[in-house]
């Protein structure tokens, strides 16, 4: 798999803005919604090694597996690769004079991080999925 974006489904999840607002918290609203960044290093997830699966905190749907979770040191969870093919859109992101890659929930389209890759760490696929923790939900493993 690359990271080459591709065409997007419409959303499963779909709510206006004013209930994406009274359902998620305003740090939540602000990068689920808003494509926001959380500070490096202060995310809940960041360092946990917990077995379970990570989802979407906005809809639920699951995203990614402590199986799939690694160590980068760059102040986010990172995973090399979604729970399923399916799970994540890429979209080009143009954004702050950069191009990168950004990694969207295929359900509800709200932001995860970015996905980046050939950086040479020692994984299946050669990808960092850069995610914040305050976009996902960890279900440790019964």
């Amino acid at each position: 798999m690359t990271t080459t974006p591709r065409s997007e489904p419409a959303p499963k999840v779909t709510h206006s803005d004013d209930e994406w607002r009274a359902k998620l918290t305003p740090a939540e609203y602000a990068v689920l919604r808003q494509a926001g960044t959380e500070r490096p290093y202060t995310g809940e997830y960041t360092d946990t090694e917990t077995e379970g699966v990570y989802e979407c905190r906005a809809c639920g749907a699951e995203l990614f597996r402590s199986s799939e979770k690694f160590h980068s040191h760059c102040g986010w969870p990172s995973f090399f690769d979604p729970s399923e093919s399916d799970a994540v859109i890429l979209r080009t992101d143009e954004s702050l004079g950069m191009r990168r890659v950004e990694v969207l929930c295929a359900s509800c389209h709200s932001h995860m991080g970015h996905v980046f890759e050939g950086e040479g760490y020692p994984t299946p696929t050669d990808q960092r999925y850069c995610i914040n923790s305050i976009s996902l939900r960890l279900v440790p493993k019964a």
